[in-house]
């Protein structure tokens, strides 16, 4: 039986679509996801955008939720590497495999139209305790304190406390889930103090000097400025191929570059 000249064509057509099926099999990405700190997050996406362009056989996922959720996820495995922004990681992550690969400023921030532009680590706790109300007290206006807040399992939150010691938040504090809504809170309101990454400052907002040090890239690099913690990529096991590549990348001079003008602190 002969086949007329539409069915030649259909199965001419059918057989190179099958073919192009069978040979992307054989090509298809590899998969690389991060999850955790929404401090490193936005840095996170820039690196991995930047290292697909060399790498275009590998696509790279970056979530956040926080540094606990970092930690979780490189113990489960939901991610092949964990993001943690922590002066010291818990013992549950002790046994992950654990690499440095920035430090990052925590700077205390407010309204620019605040007059208060310098708070010691006292102040700070008292602040963030209730103790302290009003911004009188520190010589600014006659206005209630708005204190602004992490959420419980952020990095950001816990170097915070664990650097400032003896927080107990107000009942009234407002706690935000990322680093960027407490810019954007502190920026709408004109009583609220807030903490976030030294590398997401922007006009928006302003950035107190701490018991007299400005929060800089030369006084985190100089070890004068004191709320400082570093940046942690977490794995299960020592990490082998596609993930140790994307972790040589951004310890490389290129990674550490795109770290530095982002606005955190490289390591070296």
């Amino acid at each position: 039986m002969f086949l007329n000249r539409r069915g030649k064509i259909t199965i001419a057509i059918l057989f190179v679509w099958t073919a192009v099926q069978w040979s992307g099999c054989g090509r298809s990405k590899l998969s690389i996801t991060l999850a955790g700190s929404t401090a490193f997050q936005p840095f996170a996406e820039k690196l991995a955008e930047q290292y697909m362009t060399v790498r275009p056989d590998i696509n790279i996922t970056v979530q956040g939720g926080g540094s606990a959720v970092g930690i979780q996820s490189a113990i489960s495995g939901t991610a092949q590497i964990g993001m943690a922004d922590l002066v010291d990681l818990p013992e549950e992550a002790k046994a992950l495999q654990a690499t440095v690969v920035a430090r990052d400023g925590i700077s205390m921030v407010v309204h620019p139209t605040n007059p208060v532009a310098d708070l010691t680590l006292d102040q700070i706790r008292q602040i963030f305790s209730g103790t302290i109300r009003q911004w009188n007290v520190l010589g600014g206006p006659d206005d209630p304190i708005t204190v602004v807040s992490r959420e419980a399992g952020s990095g950001t939150r816990s170097s915070f406390e664990q650097i400032v010691q003896q927080i107990h938040l107000p009942s009234d504090a407002i706690i935000q889930d990322s680093n960027g809504t407490i810019r954007e809170t502190v920026a709408n309101d004109k009583n609220a103090v807030g903490y976030l990454s030294h590398g997401l400052l922007n006009e928006r907002i302003k950035a107190l000097r701490v018991d007299g040090i400005e929060c800089t890239v030369q006084t985190i690099k100089g070890g004068q400025y004191p709320l400082v913690r570093p940046v942690f990529l977490l794995t299960r096991e020592k990490p082998e191929a596609a993930v140790a590549d994307f972790i040589t990348y951004i310890l490389s001079a290129p990674g550490q570059k795109t770290i530095e003008n982002s606005g955190l602190i490289g390591v070296e």
